[in-house]
């Protein structure tokens, strides 16, 4: 590995902890030891060292994958104080966020123009019809972007990529924080981290994470409040097997936030003037949002020989909703007033996932191999009630009346799903001479899919199977300089039907993607650069009426330049530029992504005299004009600012602002327009040991 030639130069601890997070200073050999290991050396009291093994399911450091990946560790996730998971990747390329303004139950990414599959420890998290699962940020080690299709390894994947969340794991030194906040909105949180082996001799380790919050809407009227706890467990139960248990449980009670608004009183002006931002035309006192989440998993590790290493990552997950929820949806024509929808879901969802994976890894003299295949199966089964009326009741634009008509329960209908998943891949990674990465994977996934709809007195019962393919090369050069090449598809299928009964075809995803990746030794940091081209056969497009209908292909093509690593020891810059011009089925520019976003983030840590435990951040995010049609969304700049302080040796105050200047924008159009999320504002204080 042309990396491990010499040593870099002497750095703080902190910066240590940056290069490793990023997987760039790690030789082979260290790839092989166990993460808590890695975490201890040095010193360095950050979160667990990641080497990466979201994007090949193997230990690969982000440096050496010829395809792009970007991650968020857990202390940047503390720094910006990430309040909902759409806000890690604020500061990466080839990500859109917020596009939907604020909203309290979902969780919202557009990728390369894309949607995205959102994962949790490597295994799908599923979200049918408004059965959404929500992973809370304080419980996470870090997130990791997939960007582009990736069903190679993960079967199910939207065209975009994937979004994997990565649990907090036990340490191996004790350690914990408590943790206190309150801010603008209502918000108020208490929470708590402890870890630390159970046993003398260190061989069971245990961590809880638990936390309440409760925090107003950006609408007036709606709020959420949400308590969290996930227990963990990691036992050695020899030298040459690894059992982790993972468990969490979520129970979120609260209002739904639904930001949809027309056109005429936001982007357009009207006779009555604009729309206020905070205006609802839900209905606070009957809308409600009730979900219970609750997983319970494992990941199994087992070394076999000195060539061979089996892996099993399982969890089975429940989630329980009972969501009412009133919005806008389309004008009557008389210029003041439109038509409310109104939906109820009322069901439970459960889902098994598992994934088994045999490793091997072997040597010559000029050769690295390493081969991975695996059998991975996913099961869905969906149960509920639901109700749907588009023109439920109508509202005034300007000045909405809140109350609605209860829907008798007899008015809700029947749904079933069945899902049943089973996909079979194999990879092979290739080094020669410390120089070249060679990658090739196939991947076959069939699905049964059963869906039952009483209102209509249907059930549709078919399979979709496809055969997805990948590869990829890159070269390490002595600069830190590896440009690379790859190809990758995705394949998405359906169990959601269309307004005729009828289940949506599946989405197939190709990209080509070209790239350079600088990460030198004598700098804590990288450089990464990529093109690509994507191409989504049986794209969903929001029709004239507001439901989702799939119209043909859509096509990305853009560039992607993303930068994060110290200046100095003190000084550290996270910067990322996004070119991306998304196309529908008759070449028109796609709603919602802009074609320009930029954004920057700066921090300063005062390590000596009187200032000593003081850091400063800010950052400025740019997002493009989009349009809608002929809508067009112009462009806006928000600022965002932090600053902490480290006192009396376990102790730390910090503020966080978000939209630092409260600035008023609409953040997209499609179909419908949204306004972009108003400032935010929230101190906290924590105690750590």
């Amino acid at each position: 590995m042309p990396h491990s030639r010499s040593s870099a130069p002497s750095r703080s601890p902190m910066a240590i902890a940056v290069r490793r997070a990023l997987g760039l200073s790690l030789s082979g050999a260290l790839l092989g030891l166990p993460m808590s290991a890695l975490a201890q050396d040095d010193g360095v009291e950050s979160e667990t060292v990641v080497v990466t093994a979201t994007a090949l399911k193997v230990a690969v450091p982000l440096a050496e994958t010829p395809r792009s990946v970007s991650s968020v560790q857990r202390e940047e996730l503390d720094e910006r104080n990430v309040q909902s998971l759409d806000e890690s990747f604020r500061y990466r390329a080839g990500v859109l966020s917020g596009h939907y303004g604020a909203d309290n139950n979902t969780d919202w990414f557009k990728v390369r123009g894309f949607d995205q599959a959102t994962y949790m420890n490597g295994l799908r998290l599923f979200d049918p019809g408004y059965y959404e699962w929500t992973p809370e940020p304080y419980g996470l080690a870090s997130v990791d972007v997939f960007k582009g299709p990736a069903s190679i390894l993960y079967g199910e994947a939207p065209s975009g990529g994937l979004i994997n969340a990565v649990s907090k794991r036990p340490t191996a030194e004790p350690r914990g924080e408590i943790n206190i906040q309150a801010g603008n909105r209502q918000h108020r949180q208490l929470a708590f981290d402890t870890s630390g082996p159970v046993t003398e001799s260190g061989d069971v380790r245990y961590r809880m994470v638990g936390l309440y919050k409760e925090r107003d809407g950006d609408l007036d009227g709606t709020d959420n409040e949400r308590y969290y706890f996930a227990p963990s467990l990691e036992w050695d139960i020899s030298d040459d097997t690894e059992l982790t248990l993972l468990a969490s449980i979520q129970k979120d009670d609260g209002v739904p936030e639904n930001p949809f608004k027309l056109a005429y009183g936001t982007i357009q002006d009207t006779p009555f003037g604009k729309v206020d931002p905070e205006t609802n035309y839900g209905a606070p006192d009957y809308d409600k949002d009730e979900r219970t989440q609750v997983s319970l998993g494992y990941e199994l590790s087992h070394r076999l020989d000195d060539t061979w290493k089996f892996e099993q990552n399982f969890r089975y997950s429940h989630l329980d909703l009972d969501l009412r929820s009133t919005y806008m949806d389309f004008a009557t024509g008389d210029g003041r007033t439109a038509y409310r929808g109104h939906l109820q879901r009322d069901g439970e969802i459960d889902n098994l996932t598992v994934d088994n994976r045999m490793i091997g890894k072997w040597y010559t003299e000029r050769t690295e191999n390493t081969l991975l295949f695996g059998v991975d199966y996913q099961e869905l089964s969906l149960d509920g009630k639901e109700f749907d009326d588009f023109t439920y009741d109508t509202v005034d634009i300007f000045d909405p009346d809140t109350s609605i008509t209860p829907v008798d329960r007899s008015q809700l209908f029947g749904r079933q799903i069945d899902k049943q998943q089973l996909g079979i891949y194999v990879q092979d990674q290739l080094r020669i001479d410390d120089r070249w990465v060679l990658l090739g994977s196939v991947r076959h996934d069939s699905a049964d899919v059963e869906n039952t709809n009483q209102s209509l007195d249907v059930t549709v019962d078919e399979t979709q199977s496809h055969t997805s393919y990948s590869g990829g090369v890159m070269y390490l050069a002595d600069n830190g300089i590896s440009p690379y090449l790859s190809y990758t598809e995705s394949f998405s299928p359906q169990a959601e039907t269309n307004v005729d009964g009828a289940i949506f075809e599946e989405i197939e995803g190709k990209q080509w993607e070209a790239g350079i990746k600088y990460a030198p030794l004598s700098w804590d940091g990288y450089v990464s650069a990529a093109v690509f081209d994507i191409e989504e056969s049986n794209s969903f497009q929001t029709t004239p009426a507001g439901y989702q209908a799939q119209a043909g292909e859509r096509s990305a093509t853009g560039l992607e330049i993303e930068s994060v690593g110290y200046l100095t020891d003190q000084l550290q810059l996270t910067a990322s530029y996004t070119y991306t011009d998304a196309r529908d089925a008759d070449d028109n520019r796609a709603a919602l992504i802009p074609r320009h976003q930029a954004s920057a983030w700066l921090d300063y840590g005062f390590q000596q005299g009187a200032l000593r435990g003081l850091k400063l951040g800010g950052g400025v995010r740019y997002v493009g004009e989009s349009v809608d049609g002929d809508i067009t969304v112009p462009d806006y700049t928000l600022v965002d600012a932090m600053a902490s302080y480290d006192f009396a040796d376990h102790w730390r105050a910090q503020v966080n602002v978000n939209n630092l200047t409260d600035k008023e924008y609409v953040a997209s159009c499609d179909f419908w327009c949204y306004y972009g999320e108003s400032r935010s504002v929230i101190g906290s204080l924590s105690y750590r040991w």
